[in-house]
């Protein structure tokens, strides 16, 4: 896979990939536009959404109703050091979820590729050098 990361303006930083395109923004008060979100928050979300899927997965998989079903992401961030030192997913249940799958569902949000990724993270690489053909 590759992505294309560009710069469409101000303080915009877009990831382009697949015929997708991504536009990330930094905040009025960063000086950005705050047309989109801010890379670290779609990190965040990335975690979110990610379990998300899985969720619903699960629950789909075994002909569970999902009206109702949500996840909530609590982020507690430590000021000092200026990051995230937890992320806790709350499941919040549809009416009617049978109990003896509660156990299973966690099991199953936790193969969440995201979380798995920052429970081994990959290496990240980077090299500088090489104009990019517009640029010529």
């Amino acid at each position: 896979m590759e992505m294309r990361i560009r710069f469409p303006g101000n303080k915009k930083v877009s990831a382009e990939f697949d015929g997708l395109r991504i536009v990330t923004d930094q905040p009025k008060e960063a000086g950005g536009d705050g047309a989109g979100p801010a890379p670290f928050d779609l990190f965040l979300a990335s975690i979110g959404t990610c379990a998300g899927i899985f969720a619903l997965s699960f629950c789909r998989k075994r002909g569970i109703d999902t009206e109702g079903l949500e996840l909530v992401e609590t982020i507690d961030w430590d000021e000092t050091a200026h990051r995230a030192w937890k992320i806790t997913l709350d499941v919040r249940l549809p009416p009617g979820f049978p109990e003896k799958y509660r156990d299973a569902l966690a099991n199953a949000i936790n193969l969440c590729t995201v979380k798995k990724h920052l429970a081994d993270p990959p290496t990240i690489l980077v090299r500088c050098g090489q104009s990019s053909p517009s640029a010529r």
